[in-house]
């Protein structure tokens, strides 16, 4: 999951991953989302909501370079149909520690606390115009994708979005799921025949940070949430994803043959963990 770290990245092999507990740490937390978002206060998630999510159930898992946070995972539990999961609200690493694995890093932190207790599943929503986005989640961590939410927080204040509304993908990822555990307990990687494709061009970042281009990342974003919505409603999931030389991303929609759905009490009692 670590990969290989880019020439401007940090090294993180002494990064320790462990829970926020303490205020101060919390208040790190929101200070490094103001350092990654660029938020304006109004937009920011305040550290009492940290306080809060470490509370009741949630989780606030934290990247420290020595006493320093480097980077956070947030989650808060929710509740759907009678079972309850955990909503993965927010990851930020610090710039010149990216690229080294260390999001995916956290990602496994929420998972292999998330299992233990007994969670089945974990999500949260992502940019589906952000690749690097898109291949962490569906190819190296195994989550797929059924639901698309068009505009969900509104216009955002971050200069990453660039003024486009905020659609958005819901990740799921099951914990215990067959996918999942052959991904990463076996390192056996998905293969999907797709049925249908979306790309995301690589200059859709070039596009987003220029007003002069802006108006083909628009573009760009209303095409492939129609293509999305028109793919969902046919019963097809994102399964796979894929990256070109050219930094091209591709989402790959198939038919699910394994069933992704919460388990029964008793399903529940004889598969807490992978197999």
């Amino acid at each position: 999951m670590s990969g290989a770290a880019s020439r401007n990245s940090a090294p993180t092999d002494c990064i320790e991953i462990r829970h926020c507990r303490e205020v101060a740490e919390l208040q790190a937390c929101v200070d490094l989302q103001r350092e990654v978002w660029g938020f304006s206060d109004a937009d920011l998630i305040p550290v009492r909501m940290f306080v809060v999510a470490s509370k009741i159930g949630g989780q606030v898992i934290g990247a420290f370079a020595g006493q320093t946070l480097v980077g956070f995972a947030l989650s808060i539990p929710g509740a759907r149909d009678g079972h309850t999961y955990l909503h993965s609200h927010m990851l930020a690493v610090r710039e010149k520690y990216r690229n080294a694995g260390l999001g995916g890093r956290l990602k496994l932190a929420q998972r292999d606390n998330a299992i233990t207790r007994r969670f089945e599943l974990m999500e949260w929503t992502f940019d589906p115009l952000e690749i690097k986005n898109a291949y962490l989640n569906i190819e190296k961590l195994g989550a797929i994708v059924r639901r698309y939410n068009i505009n969900q927080y509104g216009i955002s204040s971050s200069k990453l979005q660039g003024g486009l509304p905020t659609d958005r993908c819901i990740a799921e990822w099951w914990l215990n799921s067959k996918r999942v555990c052959q991904l990463l307990e076996k390192g056996n990687p998905v293969v999907v025949h797709p049925e249908a494709i979306i790309k995301v061009p690589a200059h859709i970042y070039e596009w987003k940070s220029d007003p002069a281009t802006r108006g083909r990342a628009l573009e760009t974003q209303l095409a492939n949430r129609q293509q999305f919505l028109s793919a969902f409603s046919r019963g097809l999931a994102v399964l796979g994803y894929q990256r070109d030389q050219e930094g091209n991303g591709s989402f790959l929609f198939a038919r699910p043959e394994e069933r992704f759905e919460f388990s029964s009490d008793m399903e529940r009692e004889t598969a807490s963990s992978c197999t």
